[in-house]
């Protein structure tokens, strides 16, 4: 049985925000103290770390579910199929539908449900349910769908990964640059003719003095009373998790799959760094004794930040349909896809396109 990705789609909001428009923000330390340095310094050592020169914001009007549902409809067309023909549709994400200038995260009904509603799918038999797993969601529902395919529950999925990070981010939090919002969907079938096939797949969980390096918490502002709750995140120690533990999972992966390192050649990894995804991709090749080649790992976080769950299906779209300069894949190239966050959750997987 060959399971693979027959159709792609994105979206990335027009609005876009740039690094400068951070500059008359009131950053703040988590005890509410002022920073040493100027935002123009704090900024610039951002850009540096992160990568990040811009990043997008839905429009008012859009909530998280608009946003998959436009990405899915363009997968569901990219890959020709009926809709109506989808056995499960999988909505990864972390804080559901936050409408624009509220405090409060919906998920009532589930956000797979309402694509399911407006794609105007009939099908009673196709099961709409939504993936919590951080931003390692997308991948772990490709993952599930797979399951389904081989227990012979499903012969066709529809994966989405979204989310609207700037409703939920403290304005006096500098990390705060760091988030955006996007979606991306695909398409995934049985056996069809000229598509790819997944090979293998490794995930883990690491939930022992982990789980809370991201997590939701108050504002840094001190004076400010409301009740309020924003994502945070322990930098530092997410980069040093990420460092030691997600290249031994991709690692794990690649061995599963029975591929060799020097047979990959696309690393679609979570555009959560710039740096920290460096640092991974150096010590993957590390394991191997090999040197990291070129070309090998793309990223577009520089103007998209980070949509958590969407990075990873919006860059595969938008590198199969030629719109990642220099960047591209041909029929029997080995992919790998991998990504690490809340939870803390690392997962990855071996694919031939």
């Amino acid at each position: 049985m060959k399971i693979g990705i027959t159709g792609t789609g994105s979206y990335l909001p027009e609005n876009i925000v740039k690094n400068q428009d951070f500059l008359g923000k009131s950053f703040l330390n988590t005890d509410g103290s002022s920073f040493e340095h100027s935002n123009e310094v704090i900024i610039e050592k951002f850009k540096a770390i992160t990568g990040i020169m811009e990043r997008r914001y839905a429009k008012p009007e859009l909530k998280t579910s608009d946003l998959g549902f436009l990405a899915a409809e363009r997968a569901i067309a990219d890959a020709n199929i009926n809709k109506e023909e989808l056995d499960y549709i999988i909505f990864a994400h972390n804080f559901g539908d936050v409408e624009h200038g509220t405090i409060q995260g919906d998920t009532l009904p589930s956000l797979a449900t309402r694509v399911k509603h407006l794609l105007q799918i009939k099908n009673t038999s196709c099961i709409a349910y939504d993936m919590l797993f951080g931003c390692p969601g997308w991948i772990e529902s490709v993952i599930q769908a797979t399951a389904f395919m081989k227990s012979g529950m499903a012969k066709k999925c529809l994966v989405i990964g979204g989310e609207t990070l700037s409703r939920v981010i403290d304005p006096h939090d500098r990390d705060s640059m760091i988030f955006s919002d996007g979606a991306g969907a695909c398409i995934m079938e049985i056996d069809k003719e000229g598509t790819g096939q997944i090979l293998a797949h490794a995930t883990e969980t690491h939930a022992n003095g982990e789980a809370y390096y991201l997590y939701f918490d108050e504002t840094n502002d001190a004076d400010c009373k409301e009740d309020t709750r924003y994502i945070k995140m322990d930098g530092r120690k997410i980069y040093e998790f990420a460092c030691t533990h997600v290249p031994n999972a991709m690692k794990s992966c690649l061995d599963k799959a029975g591929v060799s390192i020097d047979k990959v050649k696309k690393i679609i990894i979570h555009q959560a760094n710039e740096k920290m995804d460096e640092a991974i991709i150096k010590r993957l090749y590390r394991l191997y004794n090999a040197t990291v080649p070129e070309n090998v790992m793309p990223m577009i976080i520089q103007e998209m930040g980070n949509n958590s769950v969407a990075t990873v299906p919006i860059l595969y779209d938008r590198i199969r349909k030629g719109e990642v300069e220099g960047h591209e894949l041909q029929r029997g190239d080995v992919v790998l896809f991998a990504s690490v966050g809340a939870g803390m959750n690392i997962n990855a997987i071996a694919y031939t396109y």
